[in-house]
C-alpha cells in the first residue's frame, strides 16, 4: 500500500493530499529514510512522522485498503510519541 493512502486510511493524518504534501516536504520517514509518497509499505516498517510540534513514530500492524473508523488505530502501534 502506498505511503499517502496508509497515512490517511490509518487516520494519522486527516487528508491524502495532505499526507503527499508532508512527504513532499520531508517530513515523513520509513525505517530511517525520508519517503515519497508512493513509498510502498509491508508490515513491520516504522513510520516517523515530524508534525510543528513534535513527532510520533508508529509500526505497521495492517495494511487495510478502507477500514472502518473503529478500525483504523489497529494499523499501527505507536513506538514513541
Amino acid at each position: 500500500m502506498r505511503l499517502d493512502k496508509y497515512l490517511k486510511n490509518s487516520r494519522l493524518i486527516k487528508r491524502r493530499t495532505v499526507a503527499k504534501e508532508a512527504c513532499d516536504a520531508g517530513r515523513v520517514f520509513v525505517n530511517g529514510r525520508q519517503a515519497k509518497a508512493g513509498t510502498e509499505l509491508e508490515i513491520g516498517d516504522q513510520i516517523a512522522i515530524e508534525f510543528g510540534s513534535g513527532s510520533i513514530t508508529v509500526k505497521v500492524a495492517a495494511l487495510t485498503e478502507s477500514p472502518r473508523k473503529e478500525d483504523a488505530a489497529g494499523m499501527y502501534e505507536v513506538v514513541n510519541g
